[in-house]
């Protein structure tokens, strides 16, 4: 989004769920389908090439469905291994907690210098409280794989800031700050990083502050309008709602009457706040781009098209590049959100309204509490994780 993420030639997810290790492979957010690349690291990494004959238009006459949804929305792969890279070529990425665990479960991957190389940082080294020195050596893997990340894509990396910090506004600008100083050690410039954080009060109003700055953030774990709306009034980058995450509590919970009010009008509730988020941000103006994860099926991917990225799991990406389109049905897909059709939806006056602290907190309805600490409790385990592991291994060898 890349993951995650983003530029997705512009983000993205980043994805935004948490990344995992299935079958010992690492997989890891990244952003965007796009032609073929050659990418030239300047590491001993192995060199990637995007796949060639990604589309079979040009020889058949013919249209794949993958080439008529990204003529709408950047389509951008959901989780990839990196074996991955041929079919997928990602041109961003995201760095988190779970990378960092996937890298040291395989000592052979080409990441895995960066995190020893944290390791045996000395100014990490030399702290003498130990809370200081293991974040210390997080915060330098996550920056030395973002930036290695960073030669690799030519969009945005999008890193992790610790979910610890979600109601901690300030400290989620601190974080940002050490984190990009670090990055400019590199020579990663900010124009090429985005910076993942909650969408907690506190998440909005630390992205609110960073924006000021022109530090590009990234909101996550949004699963409710005045999440949505309050990031686009605090000019966030990006805003990442989980269109699937939202239809599976549906299915299990009641209660919530932003959710009822959208299967009341016979509407899925995911793909409703997409729709509402999009218009929201398109009829008023702001600058936030909206990106859709936790895709379920092809049918999602069409409902969506118009928004500016949907992250999208490979088995639905490799489906979407098998069907074939005769050029009399190339255009049969309906563009669903659009300027246009943003211009003509109708808000009431409640929801047009600046939000404060107060409105945001009795705004939250349960699917949005629920979901939004089942988020940020995840992000948490893998930071601990990673902690714990470090603790084990440092000193790494030959230190």
């Amino acid at each position: 989004m890349s993951t995650a993420a983003a530029s997705v030639a512009s983000l993205y997810s980043p994805l935004a769920s948490f990344s995992s290790l299935q079958d010992n492979k690492l997989k890891f957010a990244v952003q965007s389908v796009k032609p073929p690349l050659i990418f030239k690291p300047s590491r001993s990494f192995a060199l990637i090439r995007a796949s060639t004959g990604f589309s079979s238009s040009l020889d058949t006459g013919l249209s794949t469905e993958l080439d008529a949804v990204t003529s709408y929305s950047e389509i951008v792969p959901d989780t990839v291994i990196f074996d991955d890279f041929e079919r997928f070529p990602p041109t961003a990425a995201t760095v988190s907690s779970s990378l960092i665990l996937g890298i040291c479960s395989l000592p052979d991957t080409k990441f895995r210098s960066a995190v020893d190389t944290a390791l045996a940082d000395s100014e990490c080294y030399g702290l003498e409280n130990s809370d200081l020195r293991m974040s210390c050596f997080v915060n330098k893997a996550l920056v030395n794989v973002g930036s290695d990340l960073a030669k690799l894509v030519p969009g945005r990396v999008s890193t992790e800031v610790d979910a610890r910090l979600a109601y901690d506004t300030h400290g989620i600008v601190r974080k940002v700050h050490e984190l990009l100083k670090m990055y400019d050690d590199f020579q990663v410039p900010p124009e090429r990083l985005l910076f993942k954080i909650p969408s907690t009060w506190q998440g909005i109003e630390a992205s609110s502050l960073l924006e000021s700055e022109g530090i590009q953030t990234h909101l996550t774990f949004v699963y409710s309008f005045c999440q949505a709306a309050a990031a686009a009034q605090a000019g966030a980058s990006v805003i990442q709602i989980f269109v699937g995450r939202l239809r599976d509590w549906a299915r299990n919970h009641s209660g919530d009457p932003e959710v009822e009010s959208a299967l009341r009008r016979g509407e899925d509730p995911g793909l409703a706040l997409v729709t509402k988020a999009y218009n929201y941000i398109h009829k008023n103006g702001y600058k936030s781009k909206l990106m859709a994860a936790a895709i379920r099926n092809k049918q999602d991917v069409f409902n969506l098209l118009g928004v500016d990225y949907v992250i999208t799991p490979l088995k639905i990406l490799q489906s979407l590049k098998d069907s074939v389109t005769p050029p009399d049905e190339k255009y049969s897909l309906v563009r669903r959100l659009s300027p246009q059709s943003a211009a003509a939806y109708n808000f009431s006056q409640e929801e047009l309204v600046k939000w404060d602290q107060n409105g945001f907190a009795l705004a939250m309805g349960p699917a949005a509490v629920g979901l939004l600490t089942a988020g940020m409790n995840g992000y948490v385990n893998q930071a601990k994780r990673v902690e714990e592991l470090f603790g084990k291994i440092w000193p790494p060898p030959n230190v």
